[in-house]
């Protein structure tokens, strides 16, 4: 028996034409727009035939009768037995013109070809779609009874199929499966669509909370939906009875579930938590339409609700179909299958694989360049404080990873040995010796890069002064709350605004500001340094808001107390857990990486909620600190040495890591 199949590369054609081959002395002529051999190979060791049971013919299906040769159409007219017309655009985001091209045009254009040839059955593959958003129970004999088509997608797959049933001269027969998935024994699927759409929801909520804590979902209307391998069984079969022709026929499931249920099945496929709370999303039409329309034109309104689609991965208008109205009667189906063994199974029997499928295969997490190197090769990033601790472990990484690498400090001497340690290594490195604590040393050195390299790509303002003295012991010291304002807040702020307005004209960017866990918690003795770094991050939380729709990046990293030599002087710190200068440099290769708005230790956030919901409480546990540890002798004034650390104090140290004391 002979075959056409139009689609044939599809997620549906490709295990149609299978299963088509799978009967005896069967071929499958398929068209395709080239049948050059390596773009042919997967499409045979899929099927596991070769070229002389798979034939490409070569078309266009927006071409008419599809472009095939007359010399082609010459030696196929009268040989094909079933015509396939599998393909179609498959996308509710389409444009209305690209719909039309394909789903009616393009059916037309086939029509054209299958008469050509004098096949003997045309097998057109329509959708639930064709019924539109039809209030209530649509048959399998209704068509014309179809109502709301304004969608694009909608429209054309009901003109597509009201062109086969008035203009086919050939007997004929419709499918019109509902929400494909994937495959019920494998989970294989080929891309996100229907039901899919709501799998990163569901994986975002297994991420942060336990599998037994109930979470609120939706609920809304009954979503039908079928994997690939009923429809491909059951459409195979029935183009194989007799006397089926002029029907159309509903590959849909006779139970469907509701939203909600659908959500559940997911979820507990998943093992995220169970959504067992759920909110009607019917409740959203009592907001009259107009009232609507006018919040969707308020211009946050609109991009907080594109921000959120976005991030959550949902086409615009998925929402629309969350109170899907129509039911699907298929009992001539049914009838059709009666004895095959062939029925759509329980979604709750095969979710888990398809579940599984998407995770290992379709999760469009698995499509982003998580290494430092796909965000920083061939990019100039600039370190300042480079010569040592953070900043040199940082641009270690950096300049490993393939950057531009640029790095600036004070100490020339430091600045020739770490440059020499780089090239050691076979690292290349850029050092500038500047004080960029200094207003015209620091213009200097931003208009020398900008000459140089153009600007900077990423900037981390890494550089820093730490002061531990107590407010008391500082009533005389008032140069050590400007000297840590100078080079903290100042000079970061300062090359910020030097190098943002390249960012700007490249509409990219990246600005990541070393802060402190003090920030959170609010640490005692560190009133200069603490002040410094929240001045600092309060002007990154107003430039994000400023370039939030201009491609640049703001991200602080509220870091914890780190082995530099910053803190060397207090020799308290020997004692205590610290994180060393390469943990810490992987909390910036984090930054570039993902580009969080901050990066905070579970402690620091606990500190900051704590200080929020409860200021006193945190008050007395900082003070309890403060009192339990006492300055150093030289920020007391004293000459002896340091007290070694008791008891308490280690065992507090431990509890708190990463908490400047």
């Amino acid at each position: 028996m002979d075959y056409f199949v139009t689609g044939a590369t599809g997620f549906i054609g490709k295990r149609l034409v299978r299963k088509l081959l799978a009967r005896p002395g069967s071929t499958v002529h398929f068209l395709t727009r080239s049948n050059e051999p390596e773009k042919l190979e997967a499409l045979y060791a899929f099927w596991g035939v070769d070229g002389r049971r798979a034939i490409p013919v070569v078309g266009d299906l927006k071409d008419k009768q599809l472009g095939v040769s007359k010399a082609e159409q010459k030696k196929l007219k009268g040989k094909v037995d079933h015509f396939f017309h599998l393909a179609a655009l498959y996308d509710l985001g389409a444009s209305a013109e690209e719909d039309e091209a394909v789903n009616i045009a393009g059916t037309r254009n086939t029509l054209a070809l299958a008469e050509a040839l004098g096949a003997r059955c045309f097998h057109h593959m329509s959708s639930i779609a064709a019924a539109g958003m039809f209030e209530g129970i649509f048959r399998e004999d209704m068509f014309e009874e179809a109502e709301n088509l304004e969608h694009p997608y909608f429209r054309t797959k009901h003109e597509a199929e009201g062109i086969v049933r008035k203009e086919c001269k050939v007997p004929w027969r419709i499918y019109r499966p509902s929400s494909v998935v994937g495959d019920s024994r494998s989970g294989e699927m080929d891309k996100i669509d229907g039901p899919y759409y709501f799998f990163k929801i569901i994986q975002k909520l297994r991420k942060i909370l336990p599998p037994w804590m109930p979470t609120i979902g939706l609920e809304g209307g009954r979503i039908n939906i079928v994997p690939v391998d009923f429809v491909v069984a059951a459409m195979d079969h029935i183009a194989h009875l007799e006397g089926q022709d002029g029907k159309c026929f509903h590959l849909t499931d006779p139970s469907p579930h509701r939203v909600g249920d659908v959500l559940q099945i997911l979820a507990r496929a998943a093992h995220a938590p169970d959504m067992g709370m759920r909110i009607n999303a019917a409740l959203l039409g009592f907001i009259p339409r107009g009232v609507k329309k006018s919040l969707m034109a308020l211009t946050p309104v609109r991009r907080i609700r594109n921000a959120l689609m976005k991030d959550l991965g949902l086409p615009d208008n998925v929402l629309d179909f969350i109170n899907y109205p129509t039911r699907f009667d298929c009992r001539e189906t049914e009838k059709a299958l009666a004895g095959s063994g062939i029925a759509v199974p329980p979604l709750e029997d095969y979710a888990w694989r398809l579940w599984d499928y998407w995770e290992r295969h379709l999760d469009p997490d698995l499509f982003i360049d998580r290494t430092l190197k796909g965000q920083v090769k061939g990019r100039v990033v600039l370190v300042t404080g480079g010569s040592s601790g953070i900043g040199k472990a940082t641009a270690r990484k950096l300049a490993e990873a393939g950057a531009i690498t640029v790095i600036v400090a004070r100490d020339p001497e430091k600045l020739a040995e770490t440059k020499h340690e780089f090239e050691a290594d076979g690292l290349q490195l850029v050092a500038y010796s500047a004080d960029i604590s200094d207003y015209a040393e620091c213009d200097d050195f931003v208009r020398q890069v900008v000459a140089e390299y153009g600007g900077v790509d990423i900037l981390v303002n890494n550089a820093g002064r730490s002061i531990r003295r107590a407010i008391e012991n500082s009533f005389d010291r008032f140069h050590d709350f400007e000297r840590c304002m100078q080079l903290n807040y100042f000079a970061a702020v300062r090359l910020t605004m030097g190098f943002l307005p390249g960012m700007i004209a490249k509409k990219k960017g990246h600005i990541i500001n070393i802060s402190s866990i003090g920030v959170l918690t609010n640490a005692p003795r560190f009133s200069a340094y603490v002040a410094s770094k929240s001045a600092l991050e309060a002007y990154s939380r107003c430039a994000a808001s400023e370039f939030a729709d201009r491609g640049i990046d703001f991200t602080s990293i509220n870091m914890p107390l780190v082995k530099t030599p910053m803190i060397a002087p207090t020799k308290m710190y020997q004692n205590v857990p610290t994180l060393s200068p390469e943990e810490a440099a992987d909390l910036v290769v984090e930054a570039i990486v993902h580009k969080p708005v901050r990066i905070a230790t579970r402690l620091g956030v606990f500190g900051q909620v704590v200080h929020a919901f409860s200021p006193k409480v945190a008050q007395i546990i900082m003070n309890t600190s403060f009192r339990m540890f006492p300055d150093s002798s030289a920020s007391a004034g004293k000459k002896e040495g340091e007290v070694p650390p008791t008891a308490d104090q280690v065992a507090f140290s431990q509890l708190m890591r990463g908490i400047h004391f």
